[in-house]
């Protein structure tokens, strides 16, 4: 059975990359920029960190084994206890002053501690235009607590495997980093969203037995002649019953989430694998090109052939 979560991810190019580890020492703090189209991650090995980000009242704090994801790349502040916001330094100039090469450790901070705070600190980058509701309606930031333990002794050996490997001379040390970090953004995803399952923020309907039936249905053949009857004997529900679920769960339509996604599939096709239009309307559902025109360019603000030579989505559009 297709794995819906990995499909999503394999589709919208998922590519996880270490940015660096850390050993700091207080008093320290690190202003971190916001970034299109990224989720950064950081995992407390040891020691302890606060999390700041715009908006949100209270800090987040980082215990020793607890993992932070900020989905949507938004600005932040990573400190220790006596640091607060303005007093930290921008990320770009403590990587100078620090001296710090672009791999192994960042090693920063006061001389007020002999234990210092041990980050692992990386980021998720997706296709430029790639979307999906899942992704639209995490949070500002996820914290898993005590991840580490939960998550279980894999989750350990990946990190220090990912810490060992990362910007190392080894051969094929960057890819296995790279993977790696991509398995633990996919674990902290689907331990969030099994976390909502009674929740309210548009993604428990991923784990709702019935829906993710027929969730995983669509995913496998997506440009089968899709209804919303046809979803709802997947999830052996009565189509007023199924479709009344499933916006209630996830926020949308089931024709509008066939639509969407369809138009993510198109947008690989024409992007990464280069097919034509003709090409990428037939693998996405459509059996006339003028229509897959119509929808794709509403849903990604370009036409199919403007896309496919261009392989981006206008920064307005976007």
């Amino acid at each position: 059975m297709l794995d819906l979560l990995s499909d999503i991810l394999t589709r919208l190019s998922l590519r996880g990359s270490l940015y660096f580890r850390t050993s700091f020492t207080e008093p320290w703090g690190v202003r971190v920029p916001s970034f299109r189209d990224v989720a950064r991650f950081h995992y407390a090995h040891r020691g302890e960190a606060l999390v700041r980000m715009a908006g949100q009242s209270v800090p987040v704090i980082l215990g020793q084994g607890d993992l932070v994801i900020i989905p949507h790349g938004a600005a932040h502040v990573l400190s220790c206890r006596h640091t607060g916001p303005d007093d930290a330094l921008p990320l770009d100039d403590i990587l100078t002053r620090s001296g710090f090469p672009g791999h192994g450790t960042l090693v920063w901070g006061g001389d007020e501690s002999s234990r210092d705070t041990q980050l692992i600190c990386g980021h998720f980058a997706l296709a430029e235009g790639s979307r999906h509701l899942l992704f639209e309606r995490l949070p500002p930031f996820i914290h898993l607590r005590g991840y580490g333990e939960e998550a279980g002794p894999w989750l350990e050996a990946t990190l220090k495997v990912i810490g060992a490997e990362a910007g190392g001379t080894r051969l094929g040390g960057d890819l296995i980093a790279l993977k790696m970090s991509e398995a633990i953004f996919a674990q902290a995803i689907r331990a969030h969203i099994e976390q909502s399952a009674a929740g309210e923020d548009g993604v428990a309907g991923f784990a709702d037995p019935q829906l993710a039936r027929a969730l995983v249905a669509f995913h496998r053949a997506p440009a089968a002649d899709w209804t919303v009857a046809g979803m709802a004997r997947e999830a052996g529900l009565s189509r007023t019953g199924f479709a009344a679920r499933f916006a209630a769960l996830l926020g949308v339509t089931p024709m509008a989430y066939i639509t969407s996604w369809r138009m993510q599939i198109a947008r690989e096709a024409l992007s990464a694998r280069g097919l034509s239009v003709a090409e990428a309307a037939e693998i996405s559902g459509y059996a006339s090109e003028s229509a897959f025109s119509r929808v794709f360019k509403k849903e990604i603000g370009a036409s199919p052939a403007a896309f496919r030579q261009s392989g981006l989505v206008p920064r307005e559009a976007a």
